[in-house]
């Protein structure tokens, strides 16, 4: 199968960069750099919200090394739980699609039923809804695990207390913006998936039409997998933060 050859020189995260590898999505790369941006999202009654969290009352005295390192070893555990689980979930819903690329790819014009028949598989309403419940798993899964790392971490010392503070306002400040921006990406993969629906049979005229379809179906699937893996990896990256973080307190312990 022909496919669009990712942009060469493009920068960015994996998300941005497997945007911008599907076909003709414009995904413009930014020049800005990240205090410019940030800049632009923040208010000025934001900025008096983080100098608060700068500010903050020290916290309490830092927990003893022993229990410090039994901390940091469940908090590890349970990171490394929660990605697996969703990464678990995003791998069985791309096996999902294959199978049904097989099941397309396998029928005959007498046994294709009707829920695979070659019009019902232009519908994108399946794939979006896939995707939106494997963003909201994601949401459900990630936030309480953030706040768990900022308990942790708060008690830790009062750097690390502010620290927390800081984690805390900023995802207030931020997470609607991060919702908006990535609840936009369903709609660009269906500019995906509308382009290989029109363009796959065309492609190949000399190939059946259930194959054809199976054919763009698998690519596709493929696509969406990598896409949400990307995504995945964005909303872990304050996780994985907090987790640094936890990690260099246990580390200093006496």
């Amino acid at each position: 199968m022909v496919r669009v050859s990712r942009r060469a020189g493009f920068t960015g995260s994996a998300l941005v960069r497997w945007l911008a590898s599907l076909g003709d999505l414009d995904v413009p790369e930014s020049k800005q750099v990240f205090a410019d941006r940030l800049s632009q999202w923040l208010a000025w009654t934001d900025a008096i919200a983080l100098s608060a969290a700068l500010d903050g009352s020290p916290a309490p005295a830092p927990a003893a090394s022993g229990v410090a390192k039994t901390s940091i070893n469940a908090d590890e555990a349970e990171c490394a739980r929660v990605r697996a689980a969703l990464t678990s979930a995003i791998v069985r819903d791309n096996a999902l699609g294959a199978d049904k690329a097989r099941a397309i790819s396998h029928a005959t014009d007498r046994s294709v039923s009707a829920d695979i028949t070659p019009d019902t598989t232009r519908d994108f309403t399946p794939h979006r809804r896939r995707y939106v419940a494997r963003q909201q798993a994601m949401e459900a899964s990630i936030g309480p695990l953030r706040a768990r790392l900022r308990t942790a971490l708060a008690g830790r010392s009062p750097a690390m207390a502010r620290l927390a503070a800081m984690d805390a306002v900023m995802e207030q400040l931020l997470g609607p913006r991060e919702h908006h921006l990535l609840a936009t990406v369903p709609t660009l993969l269906e500019k995906q998936f509308d382009r290989l629906a029109r363009a796959e049979p065309a492609a190949h005229s000399d190939t059946p039409a259930m194959d054809a379809t199976s054919e763009w179906l698998s690519a596709f699937a493929h696509d969406v997998q990598g896409v949400l893996i990307a995504e995945l990896d964005i909303r872990m990256q304050p996780v994985e933060g907090l987790l640094a973080a936890l990690r260099s307190t246990s580390t200093s312990s006496p």
